[in-house]
């Protein structure tokens, strides 16, 4: 959800001191860097599985339902559930399980269960948790600033966005053809960020030791269009058929505060993926600091290069909020609990769902990968270049799995079967190292390679059934509604998204 505000309003002194005390910040951060402040510099940890879940809420008759805080407040589990951005969302914070042995299918078994309670406590609402990249059935109608969770900091966000921005923001994506069908093309304008909202996610979290955090960091950036390709969810988005994964463009241009001009003179969106690879994590966050101003600029009374020199580890508050601010694909996190300050990269890549499985067999998919591309002798982002990485994450959210994308020693390959000959090994191996045992491997590298077998994800199942049921003469607003149907009993049975009957 994002670190709370206090403030409601900011002046022009607070944005001048809100600059200055990132930067003091920053200072404080590369410090405590040159210091070998963190713990994991001394005893590295066992390695964690972390995930936030976004999720939807839909009426019986699949429309979006406005209903998340009266859902939550039956869920009854702040621990785990709470608000997001817009009234037809929740999100749920998955406790972090060992990212060895039996660990990782324990947290299988515990986020599966926290659903089921969640939806038994549910019960006398007519709503339903959606794991699903982009809810089909959202209208434009329901994306004004009215569908905001009275949250001050949702509030504060949508009206920083606008005021950085002096103009309504523009939704124009040129759409990928269903099977038969001609291109359609999205253009609308829109009043409030509540788009973003239209856009939920799987989060996942690897905490890192500094001196491997850019290893990982240009690692899960490597594999960004793969992520994108093999796992889309997101095709249909106010009732157009768009991108495999229509997720992240829409994002970006939801919380775009550049208009026109400024994009023409290639001011940096905050929905980045960023344009170069890095040495350390302080490029990251040196580079937040000086390309992006402030959207919520709320100054703290602490000066943490003071805590520092009375050997106490600073919140960094500043740095953090500024950070939150910023979304990267693969986002740098500064965090301390329990005085011990630590750091983290958030891949933002992938949507939500189809099924628990799904998610699961994702998520490996991705720590195996970059522990793999990690340990390998020579890394791969020494023979890629940093566009190359960027083009792909454009054309696997455009295409899904028939996305041809760049790899070293490749040159363009589709997809799957860059996953199949390649990639699968490196991720079963990469697993293997952070001591996941064979049977569990196979269990979500297999899903991986299901999909690529059967050319099915979610993006493909949604888009075959939309065609179908148009083809037999439903209207577009009938077929998306019944193919959601559809979606959340299949969802519900648990059975991976490339086993669904087509």
């Amino acid at each position: 959800m994002g670190t709370e505000v206090r403030a409601r309003t900011f002046t022009r002194a607070d944005r001048r001191a809100f600059r200055e005390k990132v930067r003091v910040c920053a200072a404080a951060l590369e410090r405590m860097l040159a210091e070998g402040a963190f713990v994991d510099d001394v005893a590295p940890p066992q390695p964690l599985l972390g995930m936030e879940i976004e999720f939807n809420l839909v009426h019986a008759n699949m429309q979006p339902a406005m209903s998340n805080e009266a859902v939550l407040a039956s869920i009854d589990d702040e621990a785990v559930f709470q608000t997001e951005l817009g009234q037809f969302n929740v999100e749920m914070n998955v406790v972090p399980g060992p990212l060895a042995g039996g660990g990782v299918l324990e947290l299988e078994r515990n986020l599966r269960a926290s659903l089921d309670i969640a939806d038994a406590r549910m019960v006398g609402h007519d709503a339903q948790l959606v794991m699903i990249g982009m809810l089909p059935t959202l209208g434009l109608e329901h994306l004004g600033r009215d569908r905001i969770t009275d949250n001050p900091r949702y509030a504060l966000l949508d009206e920083q966005i606008f005021a950085a921005r002096g103009e309504d923001i523009e939704l124009d994506l040129e759409g990928v053809a269903l099977p038969g069908r001609e291109g359609e093309h999205l253009r609308a304008g829109a009043t409030s960020v509540v788009p973003e909202a239209a856009c939920t996610s799987l989060q996942l979290h690897s905490r890192v030791a500094p001196e491997a955090f850019a290893a990982h960091w240009n690692a899960a950036q490597c594999i960004a269009g793969v992520q994108a390709a093999i796992a889309a969810n997101s095709p249909f988005f106010a009732g157009h058929a768009l991108w495999h994964e229509s997720r992240l463009p829409i994002f970006e241009q939801a919380t775009d505060t550049r208009p026109l001009e400024l994009k023409n003179q290639g001011v940096r969106p905050r929905v980045w993926f960023g344009d170069r690879w890095i040495t350390s994590v302080f490029d990251l966050f040196e580079e937040n600091s000086r390309y992006f101003p402030a959207l919520l600029p709320e100054v703290s009374g602490t000066d943490p290069v003071a805590e520092l020199d009375a050997g106490r580890i600073p919140h960094l508050h500043e740095l953090q909020m500024h950070n939150g601010t910023i979304y990267r694909w693969n986002r740098p996190v500064y965090d301390s609990t329990d005085g011990r300050p630590h750091l983290r990269i958030e891949n933002r890549v992938l949507p939500a769902g189809p099924t628990v499985i799904d998610m699961m067999s994702n998520a490996a998919f991705y720590y195996g990968l970059v522990r793999g591309l990690v340990d390998a002798e020579r890394p791969l982002w020494s023979s890629m270049s940093f566009d190359a990485a960027a083009e792909n994450l454009r054309t696997g959210a455009q295409n899904g799995l028939d996305a041809h994308l760049y790899w070293p020693d490749v040159g363009h390959v589709r997809v799957d079967e860059l996953v199949v000959r390649r990639l699968l090994a490196v991720a079963d191996a990469g697993l293997s190292a952070y001591g996941l045992d064979a049977e569990t491997r196979n269990r979500y590298l297999g899903v991986i390679e299901g999909r690529c077998v059967t050319r099915r994800n979610g993006a493909t199942w949604q888009r075959e059934q939309v065609s179908k049921r148009e083809s037999s003469g439903q209207s577009r607003e009938q077929a998306l509604a019944g193919m959601l149907g559809d979606y959340v009993r299949h969802m519900r049975s648990g059975d991976p998204v490339h086993t669904w009957p087509v």
